[in-house]
C-alpha cells in the first residue's frame, strides 16, 4: 500500500530548496504519494514562536548563512546564500503551485515547485514577479492561464486552508514532511523519513 507524506513547504524557503529534489526522488523510490501543501511561513512563525530573518539576532543570522553555504557544498548544490531577490513575498508562487496541482497533478506541481526553488536560490530571479511567474511555467511546459487561475479565490481559500493545517499540526518550519501522523522537519531528517518509507526488511 501506497504511503502518504504530507509535504508543507514554502516557495521561497532556502532548505526546501536543497531538500527537494532528494525529497521528489525517495517518493518515487518509495512510490510514496505526495500531497503538497504550500504554506504561509509567516503566519506559521506567529504562533510557534518563529522569527522572519531581519529579526533574528546578528549571530542566528551569520550562522544561518554558514549552514547554507556547508549544505549547498556538501550537497553539491549551487546556492546563492544571499540572493539578489530574497527575502521575497512569496504568496503569488505558492498559489501558483496549488493551481497546477489541480489542474495538471501531483508530478507537475513537484516540478514547479523545484523550478521556483532554483530560480530564487540558483538563478536569482524574483518570483513575485508576473513575468518571472510566466516563464517558468513555460519552462515547465505549463499553460500560461494558470497563473490566472492561480489569482482566484478557491485558490486563496485552499492557501489559507494549508497554513491552517500546518498551524493545527504543530509545524513551526519548512520543509516538514508528515507520515502517519510524525513530522520530520528539515531536509536534514531525509534519512529518517526514508526509513519511514523504505523500512529495512530485516
Amino acid at each position: 500500500m501506497s504511503r502518504v507524506v504530507d509535504y508543507y513547504f514554502a516557495p521561497h524557503s532556502p532548505w526546501t530548496y536543497l531538500g527537494h529534489e532528494r525529497f521528489a526522488a525517495l517518493a518515487r523510490e518509495a512510490g510514496a504519494t505526495v500531497r503538497l501543501i504550500p504554506i504561509d511561513l509567516l503566519q506559521l512563525f506567529e504562533v510557534s514562536g518563529g522569527l522572519p530573518l531581519a529579526q533574528r539576532p546578528p549571530q542566528r543570522q551569520a550562522y544561518r548563512l554558514l549552514e547554507l553555504t556547508r549544505f549547498s557544498r556538501h550537497l553539491g548544490m549551487p546556492m546563492h546564500v544571499e540572493p539578489r531577490h530574497f527575502p521575497v513575498v512569496p504568496h503569488a508562487a505558492a498559489r501558483l503551485v496549488i493551481a497546477v496541482d489541480q489542474a495538471d497533478g501531483t508530478d507537475a506541481a513537484m516540478r514547479l515547485t523545484g523550478a521556483l526553488l532554483r530560480a530564487v536560490w540558483e538563478q536569482q530571479r524574483d518570483i513575485a514577479d508576473d513575468a518571472t511567474l510566466t516563464a517558468l511555467l513555460a519552462e515547465q511546459d505549463l499553460d500560461a492561464a494558470r497563473l490566472a487561475r492561480s489569482r482566484e479565490a478557491d485558490i486563496a481559500a485552499r492557501y489559507d486552508a494549508n497554513t491552517r493545517a500546518a498551524i493545527d499540526a504543530r509545524l513551526f518550519g519548512a520543509p516538514s514532511y508528515v507520515i502517519d501522523g510524525e513530522l520530520f522537519w528539515g531536509q536534514d531528517r531525509l534519512d529518517f523519513v526514508r526509513r519511514a518509507l523504505l523500512p529495512d526488511p530485516a
